[in-house]
C-alpha cells in the first residue's frame, strides 16, 4: 500500500505531492480525503466528480454554462467507452455464413474514434481490415462493428490494432487476418509536442498475412493506395 499525505508534501516513498488531500492505494482501490471530506470514490456520483474537476481547473460549476456539464460529461464518457460492455462473439452473433470463397476480402476506410488511455484525449482515423475465408464469411457490417467493440474503450493504438486482429482470427477462424490503422492523436496535436501533421500507422497480421509476404504485400498495397471515391 502507498499512503499519500499531501498536507505534508510527500508520500511514503518520499515523492513530492500537491497539498490538500490524503490518498491510500491498495491494489485497485482508492480512498480519498479531499479538504477534510472523507469517503470512497466509488460512492461519489460521477457528476459530482466532474464538478470537482471543474473547480480544480479554476472554473465555477455553478455558473449557467456549466450547470449541466457534469451530467453531459457522464453521458458522453459512457458512450465513448461503451465497448467495455460489448464482446466480439456477441457482436458477430449468427452473422457467419458458409461460403466457398477463398480469396481476400477487404473492408477499408472504416472510421474510428477512440480515447487515448494516457491523457483521455481522442485519437481518430481509419481502419483497414482484410481476411481470407476458410469456409465461412462474415457479414460486412460486423467487421465495422468489431472496430467499435475495441475502439470505444480507453486505448492505445498498438493494442487496438492487435485486439481487432485477434478477435477476427478467433471468431471467424479464417486462413489469415490483416489490420492496419492510420490515426491522428490529439495528445500530440493540441498539447505536448503539438505536431499537427503527423499520423501514426500500426498493423497486425495473423495466419497467411503473416506467413506469406505476397499476401501481406497485396493487402498493404490495396489498403494504403490512393483511390477515388465511388460515384
Amino acid at each position: 500500500m502507498t499512503t499519500v499525505d499531501e498536507s505534508a508534501g510527500t508520500n511514503s516513498d518520499g515523492e513530492k505531492v500537491r497539498p490538500g488531500r490524503t490518498l491510500e492505494r491498495s491494489g485497485g482501490t482508492s480512498r480519498i480525503d479531499v479538504e477534510g471530506v472523507g469517503g470512497d470514490l466509488a460512492d461519489v456520483p460521477f457528476p459530482d466528480l466532474v464538478a470537482e474537476m471543474i473547480r480544480r481547473l479554476g472554473d465555477n460549476p455553478a455558473r449557467e454554462g456549466l450547470l449541466k456539464t457534469p451530467e453531459r460529461v457522464e453521458k458522453s464518457l459512457q458512450f465513448l467507452t461503451r465497448g467495455y460492455a460489448l464482446s466480439a462473439e456477441e457482436t458477430v452473433g449468427d452473422a457467419l455464413f458458409a461460403e466457398r470463397h477463398h480469396n481476400m476480402v477487404i473492408v477499408k476506410d472504416i472510421e474510428m474514434y477512440s480515447l487515448c488511455e494516457h491523457h483521455m484525449l481522442p485519437f481518430f482515423g481509419k481502419v483497414h481490415i482484410a481476411y481470407i475465408p476458410d469456409g465461412n464469411i462474415v457479414g460486412l457490417s460486423k467487421v465495422a462493428r468489431l472496430v467499435e467493440v475495441f475502439a470505444r474503450r480507453l486505448q492505445v493504438q498498438e493494442r487496438l490494432t492487435e485486439e481487432i486482429a485477434q478477435s477476427l482470427w478467433e471468431v471467424i477462424q479464417p486462413q489469415g487476418v490483416g489490420v492496419v490503422i492510420e490515426a491522428h492523436h490529439l495528445c500530440m496535436m493540441m498539447r505536448g509536442v503539438e505536431k499537427q501533421n503527423s499520423w501514426t500507422i500500426t498493423s497486425a497480421m495473423r495466419g497467411a498475412f503473416l506467413e506469406d509476404a505476397r499476401t501481406r504485400d497485396e493487402f498493404l498495397r490495396l489498403c494504403m493506395s490512393d483511390h477515388r471515391p465511388l460515384r
